[in-house]
């Protein structure tokens, strides 16, 4: 019998202490009885083949063993799977975005070529979704080992079902890729449904708001590795004698830590808002003062970055008279730029009004 006790031996270094002496009593009294049984039907001997066929039977040690363990015997259960499959899905979603973004701008200030970054972005984007998926699968183990359910899984409410209106939007997404990988069509149920959504609300946009900050974040910080940094964006563009991608990189330094706390403190306002039903004076107020924070870093961009030499103009008629030369010859890649951080900054100042308004008024 050395193979069964072999076998105990194997399930017992498996066990937690306590307890460990009485469950391989257990076991062994069932494996001997297993034992005599299959002797008596065969009237001789069970042969060492016998015998480890038998223990096949029982299974292996470490699937035994865990039968007896204490906690659940999964990372992530049946009642957390749900919620986790949700975050996945609305994360990836804004991370293929961010992707191709980064991708478009790369080919058009001439850093790689079409079939270069189409590559580099499915690489990296392979690589951040494998972080995406990793962290999410932690937050879910940590969740399911703790004494006590958290809050979200038995303490909901009807009302703040209109956070999980987002996950329509990347569910359509994986299933037409799913559709066209060979995986069927979408019920002509579905279709119908996505037809007569409504408008998405205030607190599933608050929450999509919150991811797509955090992935930003996440990449910003250099924790999410899509195959280029922020800096990697200007590319190597020179014209005449000037290194637009050089001050690219510089601007990028100068803003890493204002812009890192810029994309925090917006992550956590939107949580903070999915989290109070997205009241519209508490948006309002949030708007107000990030549409301020942008015009100060846009004001900073026109007056004191290594491109304001480049961009800055001190009145109408200048910026009128480069715009005319742009029009007229189709060059000026400074003028191109001006041009941007102009409508930027008109763009913040007219959102930023909006914001004040329904701050006082309320809607």
């Amino acid at each position: 019998m050395d193979l069964i006790e072999r076998y105990l031996k194997a399930v017992g270094a498996q066990l937690p202490a306590a307890g460990r002496e009485d469950i391989l009593a257990e076991l062994r009294d069932l494996l001997m009885s297993r034992v005599e049984e299959r002797e008596a039907e065969l009237g001789r001997p069970l042969t060492e083949a016998e015998v480890e066929a038998l223990l096949r039977e029982v299974g292996h040690p470490l699937t035994v063993a865990a039968r007896y363990g204490a906690g659940p015997q999964h990372v992530v259960g049946p009642e957390l799977y749900p919620w986790w499959m949700f975050g996945v899905k609305t994360a990836l979603t804004v991370l293929v975005l961010i992707t191709a973004v980064g991708a478009v701008a790369r080919i058009l200030f001439g850093q790689v070529e079409v079939g270069q970054a189409i590559g580099q972005a499915f690489a990296g984007l392979f690589e951040s979704g494998l972080t995406v998926v990793g962290l999410a699968t932690l937050a879910g183990f940590i969740i399911e080992r703790q004494a006590k359910k958290p809050a979200f899984l038995t303490d909901w409410r009807a009302k703040d079902l209109g956070l999980f209106e987002v996950g329509v939007f990347s569910r359509r997404w994986w299933d037409s890729l799913h559709e066209k990988s060979g995986g069927g069509t979408l019920a002509e149920t579905d279709k119908a449904l996505d037809a007569s959504l409504p408008k998405m609300s205030p607190t599933a946009g608050a929450l999509g708001s919150a991811t797509g900050w955090g992935i930003f974040l996440l990449w910003w910080s250099g924790l999410l590795g899509l195959g280029f940094r922020p800096e990697d964006l200007g590319g190597e563009l020179v014209r005449g004698e000037v290194d637009y991608g050089l001050l690219f990189a510089e601007t990028v330094t100068l803003l890493y830590w204002p812009v890192l706390v810029f994309a925090a403190a917006q992550g956590l306002f939107h949580v903070l808002r999915a989290l109070t039903g997205s009241p519209a004076r508490l948006t309002a107020a949030g708007d107000v003062i990030f549409r301020g924070a942008s015009l100060s870093l846009l004001g900073w961009i026109w007056t004191s970055s290594p491109f304001s030499p480049l961009i800055r103009v001190d009145s109408v008629g200048a910026f009128v008279d480069r715009t005319e030369t742009l029009i007229r010859t189709h060059e000026g890649v400074d003028t191109v730029l001006m041009l941007i951080v102009a409508a930027a900054i008109l763009g913040e100042v007219f959102a930023l009004l909006g914001a004040l308004k329904t701050l006082f008024v309320g809607r």
